[in-house]
């Protein structure tokens, strides 16, 4: 084997399945019958709110609690009476709780010496672990000589030297900046492809989940309201929680026109768009419905241009790479819109107080039943 790649249990096996899993605690019901497949080698996020129960689905993973019904499978066995330490779990906190009185070495071989493993055994596969996250050279420092970042990158080590069946992150990046976390994540992506393990990451923020995930899994009062990709997730919401939590969402008021097969039409004044039929089955056509749109998909015109709704800008925020501009349509959204412009030209072309066209890029946009 190539100087530092680790091997990782679980490769050709080390699938996670959840059936009907439920978890209470007290008269607060965590999780309501959660089901839940994860692939071999998936990076699999769990993204919702707090409280919304994704913390405790890795929880129940890892074998710190015991859930109230259903199976949990990892590589195929039944593990709901497994203890913690028989699962073959490799697991990042938070907080990376690392042992400050230790050498970063003796950290991350803490579970190998645990397991019994020879002492060459052990610092040969601790002499893997550190170059795979690029600490060569930092076994005999101290947790209190590190960066958050080295910090970091310690306890990764420690939780992959097992060679663990099943990766779980929980949300590891909420102390890291935002350059740093950013970084991290790519190195985070680059490491587990390479090995191939089957990751759990438990996290709150929508680009962390949208940036790094095989499939998202967006959860709210303890059950999965929407199963996918990242584009899936983000561009095809289920339902309204998906299509306000995950990014930004403009809100428009509308009209349902026609309901097919293939898509729905619903008429903003004079305009007409189409969206995905799904979310609108049942709906009468000429009902009201609220259509969501991506900053990103509207676009600003001249208010004599032919347009979907008019509204006057309120507000400009310059961001670098592009330019946030807000604009009220009273007639059109109970929200001022957010229209997102790349580039800086938008600066001057469109100062605050400027009445603007709207118009929504072709087959864009997801409607539902108005709240």
């Amino acid at each position: 084997m190539a100087t530092g790649q680790m091997a990782v249990a679980g490769n050709d096996g080390g699938a996670v399945q959840f059936d009907a899993v439920t978890k209470s605690f007290g008269d607060v019901v965590a999780l309501h019958e959660v089901s839940l497949a994860i692939g071999r080698g998936e990076f699999m996020t769990l993204l919702g709110p707090s409280g919304c129960g994704k913390t405790t689905l890795l929880k129940l993973t890892a074998g710190f609690f015991a859930p109230d019904a259903g199976e949990i499978s990892i590589d195929g066995k039944r593990v709901n009476d497994l203890p913690a330490y028989k699962r073959g779990i490799g697991i990042m906190f938070q907080n990376y709780a690392l042992f400050p009185h230790m050498t970063v070495a003796a950290n991350v071989a803490y579970g190998l010496k645990a397991r019994g493993l020879p002492r060459p055994e052990v610092e040969r596969r601790v002499g893997e672990a550190l170059e795979l996250v690029k600490l060569t050279g930092f076994g005999d420092r101290k947790p209190r000589q590190l960066s958050g970042g080295q910090q970091q990158r310690v306890a990764l080590a420690r939780a992959l030297v097992i060679k663990p069946t099943v990766l779980l992150l929980d949300e590891p990046f909420s102390a890291l900046d935002k350059n740093l976390r950013a970084s991290m994540q790519v190195e985070l992506r680059e490491i587990q492809r390479q090995l191939g393990v089957t990751t759990i990451f438990v996290t709150h923020d929508q680009g962390e989940a949208l940036a790094l995930s095989d499939r998202i899994a967006v959860m709210s009062e303890g059950r999965i309201r929407q199963l996918g990709s990242s584009a899936d997730v983000y561009r095809r919401p289920r339902d309204r929680f998906v299509a306000s939590f995950v990014g930004d969402a403009n809100v428009l008021r509308c009209r349902l026109e026609s309901v097919g097969s293939a898509d729905a039409v619903v008429a903003l004044g004079s305009a007409r768009v189409r969206v995905a039929p799904g979310p609108l089955q049942g709906v009468a056509v000429s009902k009201p419905v609220d259509l969501f749109v991506r900053p990103e998909q509207l676009r600003l015109t001249e208010a004599a241009e032919g347009c979907a709704t008019m509204g006057t800008v309120a507000a400009q925020v310059y961001q670098g790479g592009h330019v946030d501009l807000y604009v009220e349509c009273m007639d059109s959204a109970p929200e001022r819109l957010l229209v997102r412009s790349a580039g800086h030209e938008a600066i001057a072309r469109w100062p605050v107080g400027t009445r603007v066209g709207i118009s929504i890029a072709e087959g864009e946009g997801v409607a539902f039943a108005a709240g």
